[in-house]
């Protein structure tokens, strides 16, 4: 294995290949992507790829699924790990979300009155979901403008799974705490008595990111603490009461270009994952740039992409072997490339 032998690699399948990345994979990773980006940029990505005819995905699953539903007939995703999944992802079973559809149709008009959306980081089955029922995806750079368009066309949202991006972007838009309620799927209606889910806007899934749940308001008053005058700059995946602290929240794309745009000397604490902020402190010396927890804060599924596994894959393709491929069933890609299509539409 070594670096050099992947160069040689990407050279030999030349413009067949695109390797699209993750922020958050490790450095000897990303350095092989030829385009990199959040979940929404790689979207994106992977709807214009057209002339390539392997995409190599370094992120998690559930990210190749959306590639390969918006590839072109012939183009082939292959992931390099398929144990790179998202523990967010898994929380919201499609099983689980049409109990809760019904459930709530008990109490109000779902067909007429309530919008599913669901966040990118979930499975292909999910988004089919909400293509069947007139909803969107969204990610964490376009929640705002999607939950925008979701509410114009219903008085109701249902978002799944990330009940923190969809509460702090809600929040950010205007809609009171008390017009949310959050939606526990082990209990009857939710957990929630009628009169609630009848007031309710936004019905927010219990989810969360394992990374983004371990930063705590106590991180963000050490560091306030300890280096005065430092900017907090937080992921909106992370708890209400730590976005409500810092300085900033937005995506990963919003994070690096604020990074990118600020003075020398600016000092960040940063409330994301590691390999990225490690990234940015690496990339911009002349500013402080630390993690705004002393914890751990790695995505371990996105770290199971290695350079030797992405070796493996490439050395596959050159002998025509392809290894880890992504597929989508027809009627699920059919349903969940509606949703996806419309959120490219909403974002522009």
């Amino acid at each position: 294995m070594s670096e050099s032998h992947v160069r040689e690699l990407k050279r030999q399948l030349g413009d067949s290949l695109v390797i699209l990345g993750h922020h958050y994979q490790r450095d000897e990773v990303i350095q092989f992507a030829d385009l990199r980006g959040d979940s929404l940029k790689l979207a994106q990505d992977a709807a214009k790829c057209r002339d390539a005819r392997y995409i190599v995905f370094c992120g998690v699953h559930f990210m190749a699924e959306t590639a390969a539903i918006l590839a072109q007939p012939g183009q082939e995703v292959l992931l390099p790990d398929l144990k790179a999944g998202c523990p967010l992802a898994d929380m919201a079973r499609r099983e689980d979300v049409e109990r809760a559809w019904q459930e709530i149709g008990v109490v109000v008009d779902v067909d007429g009155e309530v919008t599913p959306v669901t966040y990118v980081n979930s499975a292909a089955t999910l988004k089919a979901f909400c293509g069947e029922r007139s909803g969107s995806v969204c990610t964490s750079s376009n929640a705002a403008p999607v939950l925008d368009w979701a509410l114009a066309q219903r008085p109701r949202v249902l978002f799944f799974p990330d009940q923190h991006l969809g509460r702090n972007t809600a929040k950010s838009m205007g809609i009171p705490l008390d017009e949310m309620v959050e939606w526990n799927p082990r209990k009857l209606l939710g957990g929630n008595d009628e009169e609630a889910l009848t007031r309710a806007k936004i019905i927010l899934w219990r989810g969360w990111c394992n990374v983004h749940q371990r930063f705590l308001p106590e991180d963000v008053t050490a560091w306030r603490e300890r280096e005065p005058g430092i900017r907090v700059i937080v992921h909106p995946e992370c708890k209400m009461e730590v976005v409500d602290l810092a300085d900033e929240a937005g995506s990963t794309s919003y994070i690096i270009r604020r990074v990118e745009e600020a003075e020398p000397g600016t000092k960040w604490a940063i409330g994301t994952e590691a390999n990225l902020v490690h990234r940015l402190r690496d990339e911009h010396p002349d500013q402080f740039v630390a993690s705004l927890s002393g914890q751990p804060s790695y995505c371990r599924t996105m770290n199971l992409i290695t350079l030797e596994k992405l070796e493996r894959i490439l050395e596959g393709l050159v002998r025509d072997e392809l290894l880890n491929r992504i597929t989508v069933g027809p009627d699920v890609a059919r349903a969940a490339r509606v949703a996806l299509e419309r959120m490219l539409e909403v974002s522009g």
